[in-house]
């Protein structure tokens, strides 16, 4: 993230590492270790930016919204260190994954205690339309994984099923960072559904782009291994529009590969999708949804943090050249 969006909220990020640091603290030495191991290795951290930016744009950013900054990370962090054990993945942010490096059971375990630590914060704050929203969108996250598990290697996905996943596992707890900022300023509930209109949207192209970067990322810039989303069976747009356009053995080849997660066929499948055209429609997809997420932002007043919003849409889909 660029260091100009961080600057406007420079304080009040710091004091929310001071809140992580101090929530990940246990007598068991092994939650501390997988819990620093986890936040250490940084991050974009653009959810708990994006609560100290809609707080701040919506009149500032008071104590309890340092602290459901705080919150968002956490459940952030836990969705993380379950989405590894389950993908099998080995690298995250160009650094072993936290089951790589301390294995798979410590990491779950630490994932749950790190759900908990979030959920007493947020009661802390005693601010139960909050507790509840939370409670929602942690469940719809859980689900999302869930839908994307099943669809895991299924070449018959279709378009609205993948928009559903991202909507739900990616995009869910973007709307909820922002639309959490707005509850806890007891914002009417045009604000607060204009907050969660721009944080649906950031998040369901920030995932597009991700999605576009798993066959078109370079590892040493994205921090991941390339053509990790087909080794794993994932289905995303790039398939899903070589699949609805391609020939028929284009689509035979998308299908096999995705049904027995063959990483080896990549170069293969690349192809496909460069043929099909994958990369610009998911491009193009992006674009769409980083528009409405800047249109989004039109009920606000003018303010810096405003045009700090504005440009985290920008910079979701910047990275993809």
């Amino acid at each position: 993230m660029d260091v100009t969006i961080k600057d406007r909220v420079a304080a009040e990020f710091a004091q929310v590492d001071e809140v992580i640091v101090s929530m990940l603290q246990s007598d068991v030495e092994m939650v501390e270790s997988i819990g620093h191991h986890i936040v250490q290795a940084g991050g974009k951290r653009m959810r708990p930016l994006l609560v100290l930016l809609s707080a701040q744009a919506l009149g500032g950013i008071e104590p309890s919204h340092i602290q459901f900054a705080a919150v968002v990370e956490f459940i952030h962090t836990a969705t993380l260190l379950h989405d590894d054990v389950v993908d099998l993945s080995t690298l995250r942010r160009g650094r072993p994954t936290a089951n790589a490096a301390f294995g798979n059971a410590p990491s779950v375990l630490v994932g749950d205690f790190i759900y908990t630590r979030a959920f007493q914060l947020m009661v802390q704050l005693n601010h139960m339309p909050l507790l509840a929203h939370m409670a929602e969108t942690t469940n719809t996250i859980a689900a999302g994984e869930v839908m994307q598990l099943v669809h895991a290697g299924d070449p018959d996905t279709q378009a609205d099923q993948y928009q559903e996943i991202i909507r739900r596992k990616t995009a869910a707890l973007f709307a909820a960072a922002c639309h959490g900022a707005a509850l806890l300023h007891n914002a009417d509930s045009t604000i607060a559904a204009t907050m969660h209109d721009y944080g649906m949207n950031l998040g369901i192209a920030f995932q597009l782009a991700d999605d576009l970067l798993d066959y078109a990322g370079d590892p040493s810039l994205t921090g991941k291994n390339i053509g990790d989303d087909l080794s794993e069976g994932k289905i995303t747009l790039p398939l899903l529009h070589a699949l609805k356009v391609g020939d028929a053995n284009d689509r035979r080849i998308v299908a096999e590969a995705l049904r027995t997660k063959n990483g080896d066929a990549f170069a293969e499948v690349m192809a496909v999708v460069q043929r099909t055209g994958g990369l610009e429609a998911t491009r193009d997809a992006a674009m769409k949804h980083q528009q409405q997420a800047t249109a989004a932002l039109g009920p606000l007043n003018t303010s810096p943090a405003r045009d700090a919003l504005h440009q985290m849409a920008n910079q979701a889909v910047d990275r993809l050249g």
